[in-house]
Parts: C-alpha cells; structure tokens; sequence
C-alpha cells in the first residue's frame, strides 16, 4: 500500500513538472517570437536619407531609408539583425555611401516600425529582402544591386535565394534553426538545451505555421545565383564556426569566406573596421561593377 501511494505521488509530480514545463516552455518561445516594435526616429543628419516605405508579401508594409550617393552605379541592401531596426545598420550605410554605393535599410517586419504579429527567424523575413530588391529594380533599374544580411538579415536573403541581386553578404548566419537554437540555449543552460530546445522547435508549427524544414539556410545558399561571401567571428557560441564552415560549404562558386579573429556573435565592422573595409567593401567593388 505505502509502495503504491510513493508510485501515485511520484506519477503526480511528474505530471505537475511536464505541466509546468510545458507552460514554462510557451512562454519563452512568445517571448523569443514576441515582435520587436519601436520608434526609430528621425534620420541620420549627415546622410542625405529619404524615408520610403515599401510594400511587402510578409504583409508588412516596410519602413525604410534610401541613402542615394552622388555617380553611384550600385546600390546595397542593409538587413539588420533579429530585435534590431534599420539603425544596426548605418554604420555601413555610411561606410558604403563613402565608398561611392547608394543604400537601402529597411525594418524587417516585426521590427523597428514595420508591423508584424511574429518575428519568424527568416520565414516572413524573406519576402522583406525580396520586396527590397523589387523596389530598388524599380528605382534604379542600371543599377547593380548588393545585398548586406546581419544574422537575420541574412538568413533571410538566404532563404529567399535566388533574389536576382549581384552580390550577397552573410553575416554571422545560422545554417540551420536547429542549430541555431541549440546553441544558444546550451550557452545559457549547459546539457540542459537537449531537453529544452526540441520543447521550443516544437512550438514552430501551432506558433508561425512552419516547421524546422523551412529555416534551413544551408539548403538554398547554393541557390544565390551571385558571388557569395560569408563572414563570422572565430568565437561566435550562436552560431559556431564550424558551423560557418559548413554553410559555405554549400555555397556555389565563386565565393569568399572571411573569419574575424575574436570575435563572437558581435557587429563585425564595429570588432575590426579595417578587415571589414578590406575584405567586404573589397567584396563588393569587384563585384557590383557596372555593366561595359
């Protein structure tokens, strides 16, 4: 009898901890998901930025800044970072507007001052870089077109591959989502993101409607159709340099890969500015050249 109330009692805490956990395990995958909405404010003064808006298939119309540049025969696509608006992204408007290039920076929907229910880690995200690049064909239709993805940014140019751009940028990109949330839960709870992070992926389906198999950057980055080139700090924990390793692997040629030495999951151009003027602005000149 006594064996058979301990079995009853322990059948019951377990179930209260399932229970707990799983309502525990929703409310951090909202959180994770929750949009990041805030006032951006006016432009930059010393960039001569038109404010534009522009309509999106992530049913998001966009908030953006065009940066033209005098004689400037290129335009870049800047896409800033998860929880991050357009502003993650002046730094190298202004690094590329010196450089002879006109510039667009966009909020990602959910972002900045782009409505959005959900941050979707690439799925909506990717229709952003796409409206992006269809405004600027519009605009500038002699222009060449680069693309800049930080993170998010550009896992979703990623995944909207091919985009019809002329050269593309990755940031410290995940491969896979996954991957992605592993490892940053292992950061922060060691062992325990095996137990942790299948309870958040799970919540991908009744969530966003989607599942793992659509945030895979390193199935479509072979689908780019442009020069690549992909950056990421040797000590980056959310996103692993083997991991970097592997996307560009799949990358198709020609294609560049540049590692930062110490730096983690950081603004690269803020962690070492001379590399970054000397391998991406290097990039990006020889390969948004106008047509002869």
């Amino acid at each position: 009898m006594k064996r058979r109330r301990l079995l009853r009692w322990g059948l019951l805490m377990l179930a209260l901890f399932m229970v707990v956990f799983a309502g525990a395990s929703w409310v951090v995958g909202g959180r994770l998901v929750a949009p990041a909405l805030r006032t951006v404010g006016p432009p930059p003064a010393d960039l001569p930025v038109e404010s534009i808006s522009i309509e999106s298939k992530s049913g998001a119309r966009l908030a953006g800044w065009y940066i033209p540049a005098d004689n400037a025969t290129a335009t870049v696509v800047l896409l800033h970072p998860i929880r991050g608006d357009r502003r993650a992204m002046l730094t190298r408007a202004r690094l590329l507007h010196d450089a002879g290039y006109a510039a667009l920076l966009v909020d990602l929907q959910a972002h900045g001052e782009s409505p959005g229910e959900h941050i979707t880690i690439g799925h909506l995200e990717r229709h952003d870089a796409e409206a992006a690049v269809a405004y600027l064909r519009r605009r500038t239709p002699d222009h060449q077109v680069g693309v800049v993805g930080r993170s998010l940014g550009g896992a979703a140019a990623v995944l909207a591959s091919p985009l019809e751009i002329d050269a593309l940028v990755l940031e410290s990109v995940y491969p896979t989502i996954d991957e992605a949330v592993h490892d940053r839960l292992a950061m922060r709870l060691g062992p325990l993101h095996h137990v942790l992070a299948p309870a958040l992926l799970v919540q991908l389906s009744p969530r966003l409607g989607i599942s793992t198999a659509d945030l895979r950057p390193i199935d479509r980055i072979n689908a780019a159709g442009c020069p690549v080139l992909v950056a990421a700090g040797d000590q980056d924990r959310h996103t692993t340099l083997a991991e970097t390793e592997r996307l560009f692997a799949q990358a198709s040629e020609p294609k560049t890969l540049v590692i930062f030495s110490g730096a983690g999951h950081v603004d690269l151009l803020a962690h070492d500015p001379v590399l970054y003027k000397d391998q991406i602005v290097r990039f990006l000149d020889a390969n948004l050249q106008p047509p002869p």
